[in-house]
């Protein structure tokens, strides 16, 4: 279990922070504790930054207590995973982001409501759940454990265990009854089952405690990945620029196709699911030394770049710098040797790249993020600003 201590102390870990007025203190740390190197002047910008965002993101919450889309709490959940990781110390917005998502709370553990507009995967039933039983354990009210633990059992159950290409993944409704499961769906639940996982010793005595089947989801994981001796005979065929990186499914690629050199079309790997990738092969407890970690990685240096979410261009470029900032962070290597030999700092490179993209509001100063492409929700800013915070307080911590 050495891996998976390792990943869940990295990401649980936060921003270091001191309070002062309603705002953050933010001091950049290495995953060993030493101080980085990154300089003061960036770390005030990232505290400026991270205090700004917090604040205009105070500012969007409703009255009840939900952010964004209500009919979707874990777009209330990302907000309040963001504050609470952040350091903030408006509890009242905190309570009512808590009550908001308590609220779509069903009998069964599942934390979702029915969307006004009918859409594929219906409520999202798993995507909504994994990631409000995060953002409620990391508030930290003995009150909320009994409602994660019951998340945790929703999650387990939907792991998808079948004989198929799917076995051992997740999708977005376990109810939609046909076989599916996807990597970004798959992500967020090894990250939501790893990160609430000590609620397990809190369950009462003679109560059945809930986990996944971590080698299920190995296999599933490996399935995903452009590796030539995985069980997929099509993966012995990969162009040499794929090997390693991920596609969104075992059988397709959210970046599309490539033809090898025998005539044959192959998934390409992209940025933000080779990422999510690395960072669920060491949730499912995979060595670090692994070839399928080690190749993953690889992938990443050799295509690594922040001005896009690599094969994608700006699609999902803002849910790239999350999980790019969570695996990386849980691999444990600040220092970086990329294509053509240049060294990089991920940290600070990275903090530095949010920080610019910040937009700040002429009238109140307060800063967000937005994304003009809009794929996969991010023309929303209170997502995209969500994912940015946590980036943020993930690398500079």
């Amino acid at each position: 279990m050495k891996a998976v201590k390792f990943a869940v102390l990295g990401l649980m870990a936060s921003v270091l922070v001191s309070l002062g007025q309603g705002s953050t203190s933010v001091v950049l740390h290495t995953t060993q504790g030493a101080p980085g190197p990154v300089s003061l002047s960036l770390s005030n910008e990232a505290k400026a930054a991270i205090d700004r965002g917090i604040t205009w993101l105070l500012a969007q919450q409703d009255k009840d207590g939900h952010w964004s889309n209500a009919d979707f709490p874990a777009l209330t959940a990302l907000p309040l995973w963001a504050l609470v990781k952040g350091g903030c110390t408006n509890t009242a917005a905190v309570d009512k982001a808590v009550q908001y998502i308590l609220s779509c709370v069903h009998s069964d553990g599942s934390i979702w409501r029915e969307p006004q507009v009918a859409q594929k995967g219906g409520g999202l039933a798993n995507y909504n759940t994994a990631i409000c039983m995060v953002a409620l354990n990391l508030v930290g009210d003995p009150k909320l454990v009994p409602v994660v633990q019951k998340a945790r059992s929703f999650v387990a159950a939907t792991q998808h265990i079948g004989g198929d290409v799917y076995n051992g993944g997740m999708g977005y409704d376990p109810k939609t009854g046909k076989p599916y499961a996807d990597l970004s769906n798959s992500y967020i639940a090894y990250e939501a089952m790893r990160l609430t996982q000590n609620v397990e010793d809190l369950r009462k005595s003679g109560d059945k405690k809930a986990d996944l089947d971590w080698k299920a989801a190995q296999d599933f994981i490996s399935r995903v990945q452009n590796m030539p001796n995985t069980n997929d005979p099509q993966r012995a065929t990969i162009p040499a620029s794929e090997k390693g990186g991920f596609a969104y499914k075992p059988d397709s690629s959210q970046a599309g196709t490539i033809t090898n050199e025998q005539g044959e079309v192959r998934l390409r790997s992209y940025g933000s699911m080779t990422y999510a990738g690395l960072l669920s092969f060491i949730y499912a407890d995979v060595n670090k030394e692994d070839p399928r970690v080690q190749c993953a990685f690889d992938w990443a240096t050799r295509n690594w770049s922040l001005k896009e979410n690599p094969g994608m261009g700006a699609d999902g470029l803002y849910y790239f710098y999350n999980v790019l900032s969570k695996a990386l962070s849980a691999f444990g290597q600040n220092q970086l040797a990329v294509k053509g030999g240049e060294q990089v700092n991920w940290r600070s490179d990275l903090v530095k790249q949010i920080v610019t993209l910040q937009k700040i509001e002429p009238k109140t100063g307060n800063g967000y993020w937005v994304n003009d492409a809009g794929r996969w929700w991010e023309a929303d800013p209170v997502l995209a600003t969500s994912y940015s915070l946590i980036a943020l307080e993930v690398a500079g911590k």
